[in-house]
């Protein structure tokens, strides 16, 4: 279902819980989404499903499918920040002094504020600088209280609307590891507008990431998904590549497309209504939700190259690794103590809003 041209509806929504456990080997521990929903449309979004369990009193919202309804339907947690203050406060990470520690206690300190800080990946399952930010302006708190408690942070966006609080970012990798990455999928304008009809442009993703390199924020390119036989000719992959090289990313990233669920349904009924040619073969190579296997070592083993050819690290656990070590000393010289008061961050009151693809 083609729903590029459609009206976006914003709703604010109020939620019970900010964060969220992350199991597996991901490279954080906690996860945060300040939106459900994402308008930038992108046919190969896996996150179509969410709505599913989001109980809506709309109509419209009931009857639509689940990409209408996960693509033109953005509901904003307005009271996340919020909500986010009193989890970060539970978890001990505002250690309140009214006289100077002794030695012993100051390890001690260390040691919980260690323990306590697990890094937090921004926007999972939507993008956290998708247009509806522009209006709802969540993150600029969030960054805050990051900045409050020194606390790690993983985000990729395909907004370059992050640049508003290029400050913020700054000032927080000053004091923590911060890695910010970008997904970027193709250089060809006509593909990239039709795989991503509500994103802004790759250039225009390339200079975000440059822009951000003036920070001490880890910075990468996620090149995923590689979709077989639209996005991995050597002409698309080579110019990714050459500008990651060109910008002064630490790492890019690349996997190839996987399929299953609503989003293998999605997907492949769009490659039939805009790439009919490559439709059957597409359905070859998808028969079972994974890319087929000599198919993706074939891929893999271009990435592999390219990788070696520009001299980029595809090693994200390194680089993280790294930047873990760089907070823990950080914390060790300077203790890590909070001597100001809690925030005061208000509850936002909005109004459903309508929004246009930018």
């Amino acid at each position: 279902m083609d729903n590029s041209n459609s009206p976006i509806c914003c709703h604010p929504m109020e939620c019970k819980t900010a964060l969220h456990k992350v199991g597996g080997t991901y490279p954080y521990e906690l996860d945060l989404n300040v939106y459900r929903g994402c308008s930038h449309g992108c046919k190969y979004c896996f996150a179509l499903y969410s709505h599913k369990y989001l109980k809506s009193e709309q109509k419209s919202i009931q009857e639509d499918g689940a990409d209408a309804s996960y693509f033109n339907h953005i509901y904003a947690k307005t009271n996340i920040a919020f909500q986010l203050e009193k989890e970060l406060s539970r978890l001990g990470r505002s250690r309140m002094r009214t006289r100077p520690p002794t030695q012993t206690q100051t390890r001690i300190q260390t040691q919980k504020s260690l323990l306590a800080c697990k890094t937090i990946n921004f926007g999972s399952v939507s993008d956290s600088y998708q247009p509806a930010e522009a209006e709802f302006s969540i993150m600029p708190d969030i960054w805050k209280l990051m900045i409050r408690y020194k606390n790690p942070v993983v985000i990729s966006t395909k907004s370059d609307l992050i640049l508003r609080d290029l400050d913020l970012i700054d000032e927080l990798s000053k004091v923590a590891s911060v890695h910010v990455a970008s997904t970027i999928t193709a250089t060809d304008v006509s593909i990239q507008k039709k795989i991503e009809p509500g994103c802004v442009s790759t250039a225009r993703r390339f200079e975000m990431l440059r822009k951000m390199k003036k920070t001490d924020a880890t910075i990468g390119v996620h090149m995923m998904p590689v979709m077989p036989l639209l996005t991995d000719t050597d002409e698309n992959l080579e110019a990714i590549f050459s500008k990651t090289k060109e910008i002064g990313a630490d790492y890019i990233l690349g996997a190839a497309l996987f399929l299953r669920g609503e989003t293998k349904k999605s997907y492949l009924e769009f490659i039939q209504n805009d790439f009919p040619q490559l439709s059957n073969r597409m359905r070859d190579l998808y028969k079972t939700g994974h890319l087929d296997k000599k198919y993706k070592t074939e891929l893999y083993e271009k990435l592999d190259a390219l990788t070696a050819k520009y001299d980029l690290s595809n090693n994200y656990r390194r680089v993280d690794k790294e930047g873990r070590k760089r907070d823990e000393e950080k914390r060790r010289v300077e203790g890590w103590t909070h001597t100001e008061k809690p925030m005061r961050i208000e509850k936002k009151e909005r109004q459903s809003t309508l929004l246009q693809f930018c």
